[in-house]
């Protein structure tokens, strides 16, 4: 793809994430017309960034809204411990979730895959570590399609080590902990905004496969919604997060 096959935004986009600098006007005329043309901005974004898909993000307002997503850049995807600059992400945010691997591939296909079918798919979970940054200045007063073609505000993820995957595992509502330097920032009681965060599964992978033509594979990390809300840590340190039943995860930014 050249640079004259791209939509304005999707350009902006990629310069922005590549040089970690924010923009500082969004023209009325580069908005996503709809969610559509936001989903083609993300994959513009990965395609001239030569990037491969490491996960997805995905996540609903409420129990019975409708979910979004966004594939994140492999490169972004860290191990737990991973140490990142504080500079590279303006603004920036931190939420605690959880994440499903598959234990199969599904591969494009022209007719969606059933909940059933994707839910017996699920090969592991574990704990993430969201980074939450915006390449708009005037974030989060910003049209949300425009945030949607951002990789839906996508910074980083760091992800703890996996576990095989429990279908009893208290989903809705499990016990965590989550702390910056020692100190508690659970913004309120603990819950996913989209319920159980499984539901939001069958959306992704008919998403990617069958509406995008990308297999979803076991190696993508699938991120699905904060327990915690967004902290916004105003100084270097290091942010921990236990879900109880998951092994830790950290990050430390500097």
């Amino acid at each position: 793809m050249t640079s004259s096959d791209m939509s304005p935004l999707s350009q902006r986009l990629v310069d922005a994430r590549a040089r970690h600098v924010t923009l500082d006007t969004l023209p009325p005329e580069q908005v996503p017309a709809d969610a559509d043309a936001a989903y083609a901005i993300q994959h513009e974004i990965l395609r001239v960034s030569g990037a491969q898909i490491g996960g997805w993000k995905i996540g609903a307002k409420s129990e019975t809204g409708p979910i979004q997503g966004a594939p994140l850049p492999a490169a972004d995807v860290h191990a737990d411990g991973a140490k990142l600059a504080r500079d590279a992400f303006a603004p920036l945010a931190l939420e605690l979730e959880i994440a499903f691997r598959f234990g199969r591939r599904f591969e494009p296909a022209s007719a969606p895959y059933s909940e059933a079918e994707v839910l017996a798919g699920i090969g592991s979970f574990g704990t993430t570590i969201e980074v939450v940054a915006s390449r708009y200045a005037a974030w989060p007063n910003v049209d949300k399609l425009a945030q949607l073609a951002d990789l839906q505000n996508n910074g980083a993820l760091v992800v703890g080590e996996f576990a095989p995957y429990r279908a009893d595992f208290p989903f809705v509502a499990p016990s965590l902990r989550f702390s910056f330097e020692g100190r508690d920032v659970v913004l309120a009681a603990a819950a996913n905004p989209a319920g159980d965060p499984r539901r939001l599964l069958t959306w992704l992978v008919n998403h990617s496969a069958v509406h995008r033509g990308v297999a979803v594979t076991p190696e993508m990390v699938v991120t699905a919604g904060s327990y915690t809300g967004m902290f916004f840590p105003q100084s270097a340190g290091t942010a921990s997060g236990r879900i109880e039943g998951l092994a830790p995860v950290s990050v430390t930014l500097y």
